[in-house]
């Protein structure tokens, strides 16, 4: 099987610094990539790149088994590679419907006098976040008003429903409660199950091992390791991201230290 989008050997630097070396992953339809690291790993550098923000300058970046190099986040929504960023490119006191649509309006009339059409809009939103599971009683209530995770989830909605083959989700439940994190990541696995390949940046190694089909770590840059989830149980996926032997370090340091 053909992945869906393959990184094979990335690198990215700034001037003389060096913000991605030698990364390397894949994601296929219907699964879940999850890529860990703390702050400063290089989490946003690599979805920038995939999401065709910025270039790579070594490596090689796949689609559908065919090189590419993105020269903006246009082309790679073109190519079916959809990015739900923390700030969810939503305008909060827009409807939700509204939202929903934008950058890809319905409209009615021909050439200059075309208009948007309200109704086809709305019907729009309405059917994408249903086939999603996704209830919100009034489309007409600004997509401020919603709380968190309703909006991770309405981005969700509207990346599946305008044909993302890819869909990179930048840090989802970073901000969200416990009961909000976990609507998003039922959402997340019902993208994966509907046959997209789903890429999650997350630095929760505990919101990633449940949906998770294989696992990324990163740490300054480079590859702190790489699993199939048969090969790592959460608490092994957990230790490794906060630095298992730096841990150990510390804690033969403080028990000298009480003992003295």
């Amino acid at each position: 099987m053909t992945p869906l989008m393959q990184a094979e050997g990335i690198g990215k630097s700034y001037g003389g610094v060096v913000a991605l070396s030698e990364v390397s992953t894949v994601v296929n339809a219907g699964e879940v990539t999850c890529v860990l690291g703390d702050n400063g790993a290089g989490k946003s550098t690599l979805i920038k790149i995939l999401s065709g923000v910025h270039r790579h300058d070594r490596g090689v970046l796949r689609v559908g088994g065919a090189e590419v190099e993105f020269a903006s986040p246009r082309a790679a929504l073109d190519r079916g590679i959809a990015t739900v960023y923390q700030d969810l490119a939503v305008v909060p006191l827009m409807s939700v419907w509204r939202n929903f649509v934008l950058g890809s309006e319905p409209t009615i009339g021909y050439g200059p006098f075309r208009l948007l059409d309200r109704r086809g809009a709305r019907e729009i939103a309405r059917k994408g976040l249903l086939d999603m599971g996704i209830e919100i009683r009034d489309l007409e209530q600004p997509v401020g008003t919603l709380s968190g995770g309703q909006r991770q989830c309405v981005a969700i909605a509207r990346a599946v429903h305008y044909g993302a083959k890819v869909l990179i989700l930048d840090e989802p439940t970073a901000a969200l409660g416990v009961k909000q994190a976990g609507v998003v990541l039922r959402y997340v696995v019902q993208a994966r199950d509907r046959g997209l390949g789903v890429v999650l940046i997350t630095h929760n190694p505990h919101h990633a091992y449940p949906v998770g089909d294989r696992f990324l770590l990163l740490k300054r840059g480079t590859v702190l390791g790489a699993y199939e989830k048969s090969e790592i149980d959460v608490a092994e996926l957990t230790k490794q991201m906060a630095g298992g032997a730096e841990l150990d370090a510390l804690q033969h340091e403080l028990a000298r230290v009480i003992e003295s």
